[in-house]
Order: C-alpha cells, then structure tokens, then sequence
C-alpha cells in the first residue's frame, strides 16, 4: 500500500478484490453551504482537496439543483442554499456486503471467525500480552488487534490500557423504497443532515451523534422528528414518504475527532479505535495499515500521526471536520 492509496481507491475494487459484490456505486458528493461563511469555507476546503490530490469543487446552487431537482434552491428557503463543495468520485457502498466480503476472503484464507463470542480477559505479563480469554475459551497469542468502536475502552481496560474515549449513540433512519430520484449524497454541516438512496429506492437518513454519552441503542422521536425536519427544509417534496424504521449504533469519540492507531504501552495490544461516525469510509485503507503496523512493527507513514501518545505530547490532529455531519 503506497502513501497516496485512498479508502476510495480500494473500495473501487473491493468487489474483484473480494469476489463479493459489495453494492459500491459513485454518485458524486454533495456538501451543502448555507451562509458566505460556509462558501468560504468550502473554497478553502476545495483548495486543499485539490493540493492533495483529491478531485474537489466549489459549485453554485444552479449546479446543485441541476444535481438533484428536488433540492429548494430558492431564496425563501429558511437555509438557503449558496452553493457546495462536489466530490464527484464520492459515493455509496452497502455495509453488510462489505463485512460478509471480508469475512468470506479471510475465512478462505485460513482466518478462524468466532461469531457470539464474549472477550473476557485479555492477559498480560511482564507488559505484553498473552493471550485472551473469551467465553468459548483461552486463546495464546502474542498480538491483539482493538478495533471495537463504541466498546474500545472496554476492550481496553481488559488489558490495562486507557484511551481517551467517550461513547456516544449514533442514530439513523431509512423511509419505503420509492423510484430513484436522488442519485448524489447530500450533507448539510449546518442542519447536521445526510440522505442518499440506496439501490432498493429507500433513503437513508442520518444526523450528528447524540448529544450525552450513553451506551443505548435505542432510537427516539426527538430525534426522528428533527431529522425530518431537516430533511423537508431541504427538499421539500418529500413530506408525503413513510419511514420505515430507525436504529442507533455506538461510536467512539476522542477529543480531537481523529482516529487512535498503532502500539500502546503494553507490548503486543495495538488499537484501531476514535473513529467517531466515519471509520466505515476509511475501513480498507485502515485495515491495511494496521496490518502493516503488526507485520513490521511499526506504523506507516500514513498512520503515523494517530499515535495514541499524541494525547500526552500535546500533538492533538484535529480532525472535527472529516465527517461533516457527524461531528
């Protein structure tokens, strides 16, 4: 894996990779502003984009509802909508098939996956570990992997380790299937809002994490009631679309929004956690490094910042706004 490789670049090709049709379709990506601050914004964001090599532009409101008809465009609107940043590259990739892709290649490849079954303990002597403990038995191995998201301080405390994390609920929704008329990610910063449509017609709705740490799963009518909100002041026309259900999962914040990877003080117990709302986007790169980072011992270049003494050394990355959304 080079330096330049991006998430985007691998899940291009996760499918053949995998021999798994992961669902992957490219439909531009829509980050919406609101005010001439935001524009601002978005034209310094187009700019760095571009200086590293990502396909990125800042485009009118013309442009915008030429990309989805159904966006209120107007001056009425109560945010109205100046422009955004396009990324057309961007696009959708359906979850479950990515995670069943990957568990059938490594299954194919020898990989043991116990399905149902509870970490207990991790062992640890003479500061390294030795092996973990789980509810169908002990396992001896000098390397352990913590990619748990909203359960990674628990994982964590098992052996020692403490992150810097906090655990919120993360809600989303998705309405009936209707015919394709959305075919680019909308995000809103401002209404903390994204929608796309998946390839059986429903949208997908989504907000910002919850606003208390919590370990629940629950979804709530406050949170359904604004999210609709937001969504209907973008486009309208969707008033009459029935939700079909709502869930929550759990996500691991850390102060600086950024990622933790890499070795801990404990010799052999590495972690791939912090990822707050948008570690899915980043999974195969991230998983490649961290294969890197076990095989030779030390991080990439490419991770090399996210190292968890960052927080005791006062080199905060600062990544608040990776997801737009979600933080």
């Amino acid at each position: 894996m080079s330096a330049s490789t991006t998430a985007l670049d691998l899940y291009a090709g996760l499918a053949a990779d995998l021999n798994f049709n992961v669902m992957f379709s490219r439909r531009g990506h829509l980050t919406l502003a609101h005010s001439d601050t935001s524009m601002r914004t978005m034209r310094w964001r187009a700019e760095v984009n571009k200086a590293t090599g990502v396909d990125s532009e800042v485009v009118d409101a013309d442009k915008v509802k030429q990309l989805v008809p159904r966006m209120d465009v107007s001056d009425t609107a109560r945010y109205p909508i100046l422009g955004a940043l396009y990324h057309p590259p961007g696009g959708i990739v359906r979850h479950d098939a990515v995670v069943w892709g990957y568990a059938r290649a490594a299954d194919g490849l020898g990989v043991h996956l116990h399905q149902d079954t509870e970490v207990t303990g991790i062992d640890v002597a003479n500061g390294r570990v030795t092996g973990v403990r789980t509810t169908r038995g002990d396992i001896a191995t000098p390397v352990v992997l913590n990619a748990t998201a909203g359960w990674s301080t628990l994982v964590a405390d098992l052996a020692g380790v403490r992150l810097p994390v906090q655990t919120f609920p993360l809600q989303a929704a998705v309405t009936e299937p209707v015919k394709p008329f959305l075919h680019t990610v909308v995000v809103s910063g401002s209404l903390h809002v994204y929608v796309s449509q998946t390839a059986r017609g429903e949208l997908v709705f989504g907000a910002s994490v919850d606003p208390f740490a919590s370990y629940s799963t629950r979804g709530s009518l406050e949170f359904t009631e604004g999210l609709a909100g937001h969504v209907l002041q973008l486009m309208p026309s969707l008033s009459k679309l029935r939700l079909l259900r709502q869930w929550a999962g759990l996500c691991d914040m850390t102060p600086d929004f950024a990622p933790i990877m890499g070795h801990t003080d404990v010799e052999g117990f590495l972690v791939d956690v912090g990822w707050g709302t948008y570690g899915f986007k980043a999974g195969p790169v991230a998983g490649e490094a961290m294969a890197d980072c076990i095989a030779h011992g030390q991080p990439p270049e490419l991770i090399e910042a996210f190292g968890l003494e960052r927080f005791g050394q006062s080199r905060l990355v600062g990544e608040k706004g990776a997801a737009a959304v979600g933080h």
